[in-house]
């Protein structure tokens, strides 16, 4: 028996942790943030999956029976690859999930007009992953993309609130609606964009439905659970999490009181 695991390559997958938590209070909880070598968005797929196949390895190594991969880019370039070609060989009662998927799913009970706009990382948008996973379940659904390189920096450095930030999200949400002003939901394809969900809002147009991964992959996960009790029954629950990062402690500590709004305790790790 083990924690369940969060592994993002740096802050934003504790948005996910943080609706887990609440929807799943009693488990237990690892969360990986591989700050040392973040962002992930900007780098190949061979890269980002070996990063992301240390960071499964090592989790595994600590006992975790089930890995949530809290970054869209990871999710998009690594899971696939980890899931038919690795995990039979590391372990078959081990499991490895990601974020696109659950807001995919998320997609045909909020749209009317069968448009969706996907905000992301260029990693994420490059990989086409949303517009390839909506086309498999609702081959009716046409999907926009827009790269948002400027916003991960822009939470990162704390800068969410500034004027700054207003200004490229308005021109993100404006390139985006230009593809087609019939958009009616829009995923924010990147577990760092919930910190910027006020100026979102400020810019989108009204009526329009946004998609947020953190609570959407928390009820996808607590369906997954109760439909895989061998899983679930290896999932140790005393409602402790332990954070980990590859970077700086104090640094981690940091961040996590504007994601999490807390105070942690954080330990170094080498991958």
């Amino acid at each position: 028996m083990g924690p369940i695991a969060i592994f993002d390559s740096g802050y934003g997958g504790l948005t996910v942790l943080d609706k887990i938590r609440k929807h799943l209070p009693d488990y237990d909880y690892i969360y990986l943030g591989d700050n040392a070598r973040t962002p992930y968005g900007n780098r190949s797929f061979e890269v980002v999956y070996e990063y992301t196949k240390q960071a499964v390895l090592k989790l595994f190594e600590m006992g975790s029976p089930l890995v949530i991969l809290a970054c869209n880019t990871a999710s998009a370039k690594a899971l696939r690859t980890i899931q038919q070609n690795d995990l039979p060989l590391i372990d078959l009662e081990k499991r490895v999930l990601g974020v696109i998927r659950p807001s995919v799913e998320k997609v045909k009970s909020v749209t009317s007009k069968n448009k969706i706009g996907v905000l992301g990382t260029i990693g994420t948008i490059q990989s086409d992953s949303y517009p390839l996973e909506i086309k498999k379940l609702f081959p009716n659904v046409e999907v926009f993309q827009e790269a948002c390189p400027m916003w991960v920096p822009l939470v990162e450095n704390n800068e969410f609130d500034s004027e700054g930030a207003d200004y490229f999200i308005k021109k993100n949400i404006d390139n985006l609606f230009a593809k087609d002003s019939n958009i009616d939901s829009v995923i924010l394809g990147c577990t760092h964009y919930p910190l910027l969900i006020e100026k979102i809002r400020k810019y989108i147009p009204l009526g329009v439905n946004i998609i947020e991964q953190g609570q959407v992959v928390a009820e996808s996960l607590k369906d997954y659970l109760q439909r895989h009790p061998e899983i679930e029954e290896k999932c140790l629950k005393n409602g402790v999490t332990h954070f980990f990062t590859t970077e700086s402690v104090n640094k981690f500590k940091q961040a996590a009181g504007v994601f999490l709004n807390q105070k942690i305790k954080v330990e170094h790790i080498t991958l």
